[in-house]
């Protein structure tokens, strides 16, 4: 079982299987959403997470739910409509953290200038959604939607 939790406690994360796939992401979105200069994030498939209470996602850009703690605003996770059957929880606020470590690099072109981390990874410079859709990883995930928009804006 991995678990995490949000900043002030009050919402727990747990995930009854392995992640699918870890990776950071340099895209704005992710930025903002973290409030850091690279997210890190695991992928589950979304029949293992449990959000518990469930404040329920918040939609801003339309593909993507996101949730968040309603009391500290920790971000929990979130789902993207062209990676189906994942949610991603960011790496911080697993309590496994330590033992979960990124396999690559995603949207590696708006990587931060003065951000530096030479870790040998493979760098994806949009998406990554080839890389990272569970349906590559895992023959019984729900195939890719390639029509599905990219919030990111990446082709």
């Amino acid at each position: 079982m991995i678990t995490g939790r949000c900043y002030c406690g009050a919402v727990r994360v747990e995930v009854a299987a392995p992640p699918l796939t870890v990776a950071y992401c340099h895209c704005t979105d992710c930025r903002r959403w973290t409030g850091a200069p690279v997210a890190a994030f695991a992928a589950f498939d979304a029949s293992a997470v449990q959000i518990l209470p469930d404040p329920g996602p918040v939609t801003v850009v339309p593909g993507v739910d996101r949730w968040f703690c309603r009391i500290c605003g920790s971000p929990l996770a979130a789902r993207f409509d062209y990676l189906p059957g994942q949610i991603y929880v960011p790496l911080g606020i697993l309590d496994q953290a330590a033992e979960i470590q990124p396999q690559m690099h995603a949207h590696a072109d708006a990587q931060l200038p003065w951000l530096h981390l030479a870790d040998g990874l493979p760098r994806e410079a949009a998406s990554a959604r080839g890389a990272l859709n569970a349906s590559e990883q895992n023959p019984d995930a729900a195939p890719a939607n390639p029509s599905a928009p990219d919030p990111s804006g990446a082709k």
